[in-house]
């Protein structure tokens, strides 16, 4: 993985991360959502358009999950979704906010995927102690 990539969080109810996933910048976000959601116990999944996929939806389902997913434009059945719920989203982007915050996240210093991997975990541990 060269200096292009993704950070994927699975976030608590208090936006806390629990999950952390590091993809090729080119990957669609949709694409390590399956592994970053097995075995979470959670009421509802929310998630941006970037995850509206069946095979996400079938699994938030076969979890136990409400999906709150607004449907992508091209869908042709446009499902309904808890629009209220959804503006709780708003704590993932304040999670990466806070992950931004330390310089070696956001400017990508680490040399390979597993370094920065690790940055991320440990900044992931300061956000759960109340580090900063």
């Amino acid at each position: 993985m060269g200096l292009n990539t993704k950070r994927h969080l699975a976030m608590d109810a208090f936006g806390l991360p629990v999950r952390v996933a590091v993809t090729q910048g080119a990957t669609a976000d949709c694409t390590p959502a399956s592994r970053l959601i097995e075995g979470i116990d959670a009421d509802h999944l929310i998630a941006d358009k970037g995850y509206d996929t069946d095979a996400i939806l079938e699994q938030a389902a076969a979890q136990g999950m409400n999906a709150v997913i607004p449907p992508k434009k091209n869908r042709k059945d446009q499902r309904p979704y808890d629009e209220d719920l959804y503006k709780l989203r708003h704590r993932v982007e304040n999670a990466f906010l806070h992950l931004k915050r330390w310089r070696g996240i956001a400017t990508r210093y680490a040399k390979n995927s597993l370094s920065f991997l690790a940055a991320v975990q440990i900044t992931r541990l300061a956000l759960w102690l109340n580090i900063s």
